[in-house]
């Protein structure tokens, strides 16, 4: 589907992989807008100040959304906490799932009537591999994503017999700003894999293009997350010498 003169409105536009999809956004061109809570704009797209921690803010969100009307809705704002849970502070606990799993179900709701009484549009909701293939010291986010996952399927489903489509992203890890000296320590100890951000944003694009119903970006992890939803205790056994690894980490 071709992008040119296509509303877009994203979240999480000014992060490290938000910035370049922006960019490709506007170089498809497509009317961009993007809603983020630094006010850092991208060049050639609106910029509108959001926060997604909170419920007034999501919200406030909501109702853009719903004023703004757009062809193509990106959720890809998100936030990730590494460490044991119980190192997790409960503002943190409840950011990270107001921001990667409430506010973009409460988008997805905000942006759907316009869609259904123009028949045509396209919700795409950014997750990860570890919604499917859940980590220790990344519950919050594992369960988050997770989550964003089943309702990215469930959302799809109910949309049957329309012309609005929900595609569901799911990249690895990727070099941005999340990758903070402990998780570049644990990506060294466990061998995980961290990708150009660059070559990520450009799959996004592509699978928007394609209108994709699923896409998961890395190999072997996606192979490695189907085999976890048929056999999870084997999964657990060959992720053990790793998390007790990653554990030390943590150790004071």
């Amino acid at each position: 589907m071709p992008l040119k003169q296509r509303k877009v409105l994203l979240t999480g536009g000014s992060g490290g992989i938000g910035r370049l999809v922006a960019i490709e956004f506007v170089r498809e061109g497509a009317d961009l807008v993007v809603m983020s809570r630094n006010d850092a704009g991208s060049a050639g797209a609106r910029h509108l100040h959001a926060d997604f921690s909170t419920a007034d803010g999501i919200a406030a969100a909501c109702g853009i959304v719903a004023n703004e009307e757009p062809d193509i809705l990106v959720n890809l704002a998100g936030v990730q906490f590494f460490g044991p849970i119980e190192l997790q502070s409960f503002e943190d606990i409840s950011g990270s799932y107001m921001i990667n799993l409430i506010a973009p179900v409460a988008l997805c709701k905000a942006a759907l009537p316009s869609m259904r009484r123009r028949n045509s549009g396209q919700i795409v909701n950014i997750g990860s591999v570890l919604g499917s293939l859940a980590l220790a010291h990344f519950a919050t986010y594992s369960s988050a994503k997770s989550g964003l996952r089943a309702f990215s399927e469930a959302f799809r489903r109910e949309l049957v017999d329309t012309n609005v489509s929900v595609t569901y992203i799911a990249p690895r890890a990727v070099r941005t700003g999340l990758i903070t000296p402990a998780i570049q320590k644990y990506a060294e100890i466990t061998g995980m894999r961290i990708d150009d951000p660059i070559a990520v944003s450009a799959k996004i694009i592509a699978a928007i293009k394609q209108r994709k119903k699923e896409v998961s970006i890395g190999f072997p992890e996606h192979l490695f997350a189907r085999f976890n939803a048929l056999l999870p205790r084997i999964v657990d056994a060959a992720l053990a010498g790793n998390d007790r690894k990653a554990r030390k980490l943590f150790a004071s």
